[in-house]
Parts: C-alpha cells; sequence; structure tokens
C-alpha cells in the first residue's frame, strides 16, 4: 500500500528556494507513515517561442496535477517577485480551477515557504499572497508555532507564517541554521497534521 504523501511544490530561479523544499522534505521524513513527494514548476517566458524542456535538466521533475490531486498536505514555495510569488508557480497554480471545482484539496493542510534577495524584501507579503489559492481551494493552513524557538532568535529568515530565507543577492548567502531546523520544522508540523486529518 502507498503511503499518503506532502507535496513540496515549489519554483526556484537560483537554487535557495530548492534547498528549503529539500529541507522541508526532510522534517516530513521524520513522522511515521507519511512521504514526501517533491516536485517543481517550469519556468515562463514573454517570449511566446520560448519553451522548457518536457523533464528539468536537473532537479525535482515537474508538477502535475494529479500529484497536488492526491496529496495529504501541500507545503508551496516560491522567492519573492515584488513582494509576491514568482509567476511560474502562480501560473501553475491558476490552471488548477479543476481541482477547485471537485473539492480535492478541501481540509488538507497547507503551508508556505520563501526566500528573499533583501531582509525585507517582501518575505511576509510573499506567504500571506501564496495562502490565497490555498484558502481558495479549501485547505486548512499551517504555520509556524512560537513554540519553535528559532522563530525568537533568528536575525536572518524565519515568521509565523512560514519558514523564509535571506538569500543575498544572486542567492550568494546560504541558509541559516535557524532558517534550517524552521523548515524541517514545518515539514514535520504539516505530516503530522495531515495524518490527524486523514479519514
Amino acid at each position: 500500500m502507498d503511503l499518503p504523501y506532502i507535496l513540496v511544490l515549489y519554483y526556484s530561479r537560483y537554487g535557495a528556494t530548492a534547498e528549503m523544499a529539500s529541507l522541508i522534505a526532510r522534517g516530513v521524513e521524520q513522522v511515521t507513515g507519511i512521504e514526501a513527494r517533491i516536485r517543481t514548476v517550469p519556468a515562463v517566458s514573454p517570449d511566446t517561442q520560448a519553451s522548457e524542456p518536457v523533464v528539468p535538466d536537473e532537479g525535482a521533475v515537474y508538477c502535475l496535477e494529479s500529484d497536488l490531486q492526491n496529496c495529504a498536505g501541500l507545503a508551496l514555495g516560491s522567492p519573492t517577485r515584488f513582494g509576491n510569488m514568482a509567476a511560474p508557480l502562480k501560473y501553475f497554480l491558476d490552471t488548477t480551477g479543476g481541482l477547485w471545482v471537485s473539492g480535492a484539496l478541501i481540509n488538507k493542510p497547507g503551508a508556505v515557504f520563501t526566500s528573499t534577495a533583501s531582509l525585507h524584501g517582501g518575505q511576509e507579503s510573499t506567504l500571506l499572497s501564496m495562502m490565497n489559492p490555498l484558502l481558495h481551494h479549501g485547505m486548512v493552513i499551517c504555520g509556524l508555532p512560537y513554540s519553535e524557538k528559532e522563530l525568537n532568535t533568528t536575525t536572518t529568515g524565519g515568521s509565523p507564517y512560514g519558514p523564509s530565507h535571506l538569500a543575498g543577492s544572486g542567492s550568494s548567502r546560504g541558509i541559516s541554521e535557524e532558517e534550517s531546523s524552521l523548515c524541517r520544522a514545518l515539514g514535520k508540523r504539516l505530516a503530522e497534521i495531515a495524518l490527524k486529518l486523514q479519514v
């Protein structure tokens, strides 16, 4: 019998958000009886002739609608673009109207994570805006409680709305210990809640 899974779905330009996705997946894998499934989305381009390969050259494979439909929970990640999620992730979410009509994601836990080049580059507004489509899908929003001590000690990223990372210009800064711990904590919490919510 297949285990239920948390879908860790992200878009990453320079690799920081992809690294956060891996850390969240590690947190999921700490919980018995559930697993992580990491997926990404292709880039979009204003050039109507540009296209991506069917299978990415490296990293996670592209997400299918069935990956989202059948998940037990969702962690959604994106770098910040002007205080909002990146266009490729928004484009993918905009194609999920069929799942909204069917109610496939209702009562499943959802969480969000982000990375930014600057400390005040819109981390919290991005996290909050990423919750909007999850709420429309009827998902149960899962953040980080202040029992995670790193929320009080971090000098880089991290918020009660979800993990965040201060990547620096060109993603020059590595993920800090606090950021890493908060990513794993979110994955574990999301997995535990998903198991409790399953019928």
